[in-house]
This record gives structure tokens, sequence and C-alpha cells, in this order.
């Protein structure tokens, strides 16, 4: 194909990736001013709301791939999503405010329970491949990722006391023709979101045949940035308003809901397949930020502003590494 159509269709690509996070951006603002006009709790907002929110993005681009049975492009989604969370978010915030202290207990031991859950997919593929010699993520292995995500709501439900008190939006609504502008947004946010998937799933594939990359490369690398965005946004947006807590219940949460919700839907619709090589690489590179992510939280009680450097500086070295080994790998098969 002519470079220049390989460009369009780049350029299509990545106008698509924008739109997706506008529209997860126009939605996620939207029902937080409708939680907050409703008298939602904090409990509510940060663990229903925005942990389902903030996976639209996620769970949209793997319900459209696997429609059309490129469940890789998912699974690379996922994984980059949650390195980004971990990485550059968590990095880009706790320099901009000097370092992210954590207080609460309860972040602590949801920050555990986070990293063993991410190995909960990588772990499944792990198994199919020791017995049926396929690397994938089956639609039994689905279900098992859709339950561990019902148990892990179950258990911040009975957690809900520690956040009883009414959650107040940073541009709180009054008047009743705000929210129903509110709810038209919302809508039109949640439409968008899904039309833009389309676009961005179909590129991506078209991408992954045009430049020879498997199509998790793709999802890894691009698509999730745009999922990714609406989540910075928010993160910054709570933290710099005093909600220090909430936002990293709601990262941990996100990544959560990518690793069980996301996967476990999309398993359901399609199984999902990938490039072993790529697949072990970034499993265990997310892996390792989780970890790292948990043990500054759980030993020194915060994040500071170096290791908020050191976690962006891992991404770079992450993104250097799996395309050495992509183009390693190529050079060998051609």
């Amino acid at each position: 194909m002519p470079l220049f159509d390989l460009a369009i269709n780049l350029l299509i690509f990545l106008f698509w990736c924008i739109v997706l996070a506008f529209s997860a951006h126009v939605l996620i603002k939207a029902l937080t001013k409708i939680a907050s006009f409703l008298a939602f709790t904090e409990f509510v907002v940060c663990f229903i709301i925005m942990g389902v929110a903030t996976s639209l993005p996620e769970l949209s681009v793997g319900i459209g791939s696997a429609l059309k049975e490129n469940t890789a492009l998912a699974l690379g989604t996922v994984i980059g999503s949650n390195i980004i969370n971990l990485t550059l978010v968590v990095g880009v915030v706790a320099l901009l405010i000097r370092g992210i202290r954590v207080e609460s207990k309860t972040i602590r031991s949801d920050a555990i329970y986070m990293f063993i859950i991410a190995a909960l997919p990588l772990a499944l593929m792990l198994i199919d491949l020791l017995f049926t010699e396929k690397v994938m993520i089956s639609r039994f292995d689905g279900c098992i990722l859709l339950f561990v995500f019902f148990l892990y709501i179950l258990k911040q439900i009975q957690k809900r006391k520690e956040y009883i008190q009414k959650f107040v939006h940073d541009v709180s609504i009054t008047d009743f023709t705000d929210f129903i502008i509110s709810i038209i947004l919302s809508l039109l946010g949640l439409s968008l979101l899904f039309i833009s998937t389309d676009f961005v799933v179909n590129y991506g594939t078209l991408l992954s045949a045009e430049l020879i990359l498997p199509s998790i490369l793709i999802g890894l690398f691009m698509v999730s940035f745009g999922t990714s965005l609406p989540e910075l946004s928010l993160e910054l947006r709570m933290i710099l308003t005093g909600r220090r807590e909430m936002a990293l219940g709601n990262l941990i949460g996100s990544v959560v809901a990518n690793s069980t919700l996301v996967l476990g839907f999309t398993a359901l619709i399609y199984p999902i397949r990938a490039d072993f090589l790529l697949l072990i690489t970034s499993g265990f590179f997310m892996l390792l930020v989780a970890f790292l992510f948990m043990t500054f939280i759980e030993s020194e009680r915060a994040i500071s502003w170096q290791e908020g450097l050191s976690l962006i500086l891992l991404y770079i070295l992450f993104v250097i590494i799996e395309f050495i080994i992509e183009s390693l790998r190529h050079s060998i098969t051609i």
C-alpha cells in the first residue's frame, strides 16, 4: 500500500482515538455532576459510577474487537491501559503535586488485591496453554474473571461505611436545567463512545495488517493511550480537589475492572488470543509495575515524586524493549 494511504489511515485512527478519549471525558464529567445533584455518597461515585465509567472505553473496545474476532486488540488495550495507569498517570500526578500520601489502610489492602487480580488473566492463559497448547482466554475463563469482578464489588460494598459522606463535584449543579443537560451530555458521550470504538477497532485492525504488526501491539501503544486520557484527567481533578484516597481507589478499581470485567466480557463474546511473546513480555511488565505500585504504597505509605519519575522512566523503557523485540522478531521472520 502507498505510504500516503498508510499515513491517511494512521491519521484517521489517531483522530478516532482522540474522539474516544473526548467522549469518555464528557461521559465521566456528566455522570459526576449528576451524582452530585442527586446527593449520592462518595462510595456510590467512587466504586460504582467511576468504577464502571472509567473502564467503558476499554469495555467498548473489547466488545467491538470481539464482534470482529480481533480480541488481541482488546487484550493489548487492557494491558497497555493498566501499565499507563500505574506508570504515566501515577507518575505525572506524583510529579505535579510533589508526592501522593496514602493514609488509608483500605487503599493499601486494595493495592494487594489489585496485584493478584491483574495476574489472574495471565495465569488463566498459562493454564490453558498447559492443557490445550493454545494461548487464549476461553469463554470459561471469561466466566471466572466476571465472577472475580463480582466478588470484588461485594467486598467494596462491605466497606461502604468508610465513604458515607455526600459527594460534592468541583463544579456542582443545583439547577434542574443543568441536571437535564448533564443527562443529555452523558447519553451523547456514551453514544459517541461506541461510535468512535467501531472506527478505532476497524482502523486498528487495518493498520495491524498494513504495518505487519500484531494487533496486541496496536492496542498496547496506540488504543490504550486514548482510553487512558480520561483516567489521567479524572485523577488530576480528584487529587487537586483534595480527594486523594478516592483518586487512588478509582485508579485501583480501574485496573481491576479492566482485568476482570473487560477481559471477561470480551472472552464471553469471542475467546481472546494473542501473540505469545508480546503477551509474556507486556504481561510481565504489567505485573512488575503493579508490584512496584503496591510496594510503594505498602512500605512507605506514599508515592514520592522521585518514585513517580521512576515509574514514567519505566514506561519509556517498556516501549523501547517491546519495539526492540518486535524488530528482532520481524527481521528473523524476513
